[in-house]
């Protein structure tokens, strides 16, 4: 009985609770995929549909139709977004949250700014908490939420933490659930950087105006998020193309935007890394903007890696194992780099020049190890020459490179000479 109640307890803390705030909050502000803005970005989403469809720029025979229609929103892809979400919640109390709780205690809260401020300048006068002041210091918590955000997303897409943040780019088709379609690594630096930065802009404005200041909120939300909100921003999860035009689209990150960001075509490679902003993206050169004529896009990671995360399993346990590959290094036969040699995978047979050529037989009939043979020794062993290689005769091979017989007959005949 005992135990019966252990795992029952187990259930409702690990899975039950977790899973029940995830859908509890669909109906709360706290997040983007809140009820409330869902409708608002889907009003926006109608209005664009009527206007073309008055004007004859879509071929939509429905507001359904015209928003992705079951082709999107019952896509493999799709349902797996929305099967994450909830899956989402659990590892946030299993993963994400004990391993912030791990590093916290070493994170320097706004207090002890204020602290290490006041013993070295002095204590200050308290100004008066007023809204001029709740509204900058909102302003500010949120241009520096956005900006961390901004090179965060821009350090996932590098090398070694590609392989998390490929998870949020391999959804096929964008529907609003795709945007909890995030790594718990991810999530995890996410949470940890935001903390940082934001405990030391709070000491500095907090010592500046002699004590704490609320920031301006509605609806229990910080005023800026409670607005970019309401702008549309469940539409950049979406195939409903929504542009700001090139000039705001400075500014303010559209839906198009964030679409053209998880576009496969290369020239959209590494564009428009900004979450709410794309401030940043001009000011450091990631920028590009759209206009109101859709463009034709492809969303996903490639075909190469598009049947590698259709599972909740594959999202989670996929990039440990592409990184492990990454650090595990190859074993090749020999050490090559000693001798400038290249792996067989690495060499284009077009390009080799009849010097550069493997000999007509294979290294295991010839096991020796001199300096010359120990190029043919780091091809595997199963190598046989292609077609085109061993029917074309080469005019001309380094003495080296010539097959022993031949080398003996030559060496006879260089003695006879002497």
């Amino acid at each position: 009985m005992d135990a019966f109640t252990a795992l029952v307890d187990y259930l409702v803390s690990w899975v039950i609770k977790p899973v029940s705030h995830q859908f509890l909050s669909l109906f709360d502000m706290n997040g983007r995929l809140g009820v409330l803005f869902l409708c608002v970005s889907y009003a926006v989403a109608y209005c664009l549909y009527r206007y073309r469809k008055h004007r004859g720029l879509t071929h939509a025979q429905s507001f359904w139709q015209f928003i992705g229609g079951h082709r999107v929103h019952f896509h493999r892809s799709a349902l797996l977004d929305y099967r994450y979400y909830f899956v989402r919640a659990i590892l946030k109390v299993a993963l994400v949250l004990p391993i912030v709780g791990l590093v916290d205690p070493l994170i320097l809260r706004s207090g002890d700014y204020i602290a290490f401020f006041t013993n070295l300048w002095g204590a200050r006068v308290q100004a008066q908490d007023h809204l001029e002041l709740s509204l900058l210091y909102g302003l500010g918590v949120f241009l520096l939420k956005d900006f961390i955000n901004y090179w965060a997303h821009r350090a996932f897409h590098t090398r070694w933490l590609w392989a998390f943040h490929k998870v949020h780019h391999s959804a096929r088709v964008l529907v609003p659930a795709t945007a909890s379609r995030v790594h718990f690594v991810e999530k995890v630096v996410e949470k940890l950087s935001s903390t940082i930065a934001i405990s030391l802009y709070a000491g500095v404005f907090w010592y500046a105006c002699g004590g704490e200041v609320s920031r301006y909120t509605l609806f229990g939300v910080t005023y800026m998020v409670f607005i970019l909100n309401g702008l549309a921003a469940n539409l950049r999860h979406s195939h409903v193309w929504c542009s700001f035009g090139p000039m705001v689209e400075h500014v303010l990150n559209s839906p198009a935007q964030h679409q053209i960001h998880h576009s496969d075509a290369p020239r959209h490679f590494n564009k428009n890394f900004g979450i709410n902003m794309s401030l940043w993206d001009w000011m450091f050169g990631t920028l590009y903007v759209t206009t109101s004529k859709p463009e034709a896009l492809r969303f996903g990671i490639g075909d190469q890696d598009r049947d590698r995360y259709g599972s909740i399993y594959s999202l989670i346990v996929t990039p440990f194992v592409e990184i492990a590959s990454k650090i595990r290094p190859a074993k090749p036969m020999v050490d090559a780099s000693r001798f400038g040699l290249l792996p067989l995978a690495t060499l284009d047979w077009a390009l080799l020049r009849p010097s550069q050529s493997p000999p007509a037989y294979e290294a295991r009939h010839k096991p020796c190890t001199s300096a010359s043979s120990l190029q043919w020794l780091y091809w595997p062993e199963h190598y046989s020459v292609p077609p085109q290689a061993r029917h074309t005769p080469a005019p001309w091979r380094p003495e080296s490179a010539q097959p022993l017989a031949h080398r003996a007959d030559h060496v006879r005949r260089r003695v006879a000479r002497e």
